[in-house]
């Protein structure tokens, strides 16, 4: 089993960065995919960045390319989610998670493991 912590959000005026981070404890990470996904009120939880087990391969959704980026340190078991010049769009809770299959991946089906959430909120 493992247990994924987020933390890292808040609140930032529009053009501001945030650095999000995923802790993972239970078993080592290092040889799953990690993504990150995000849910705004009344609206579906939708991808928002993925990266392989080994850091080489990244994917991200068409509006946060080019301002967010993610990263992982397998030695310390964390992710984390780089985030630049934000937009009120961006506001959401924003979710870490893992799975073992180790190709990063845009869909919420191929995540076996989901933290809480940390909320992120972008004032204009």
């Amino acid at each position: 089993q493992v247990q994924l912590v987020e933390s890292g959000g808040g609140l930032v005026q529009t053009g501001g960065s945030l650095r999000l981070s995923c802790s993972a404890s239970g078993r080592t990470t290092s040889r799953f995919a990690m993504g990150w996904f995000r849910q705004a009120p009344g609206k579906e939880r939708k991808f928002v960045a993925g990266i392989d087990w080994s850091g080489e391969d990244t994917n991200y959704e068409d509006s946060v390319k080019g301002r967010f980026t993610i990263s992982r340190h397998n030695s310390k078991n964390t992710v984390y989610l780089q985030m630049n010049s934000l937009k009120p769009e961006d506001s959401a809770v924003y979710y870490c998670a893992a799975s073992e299959n180790g190709i990063a991946n845009m869909h919420s089906y191929a995540y076996h493991y989901w933290g809480q959430g940390t909320q992120v909120t972008v004032s204009s």
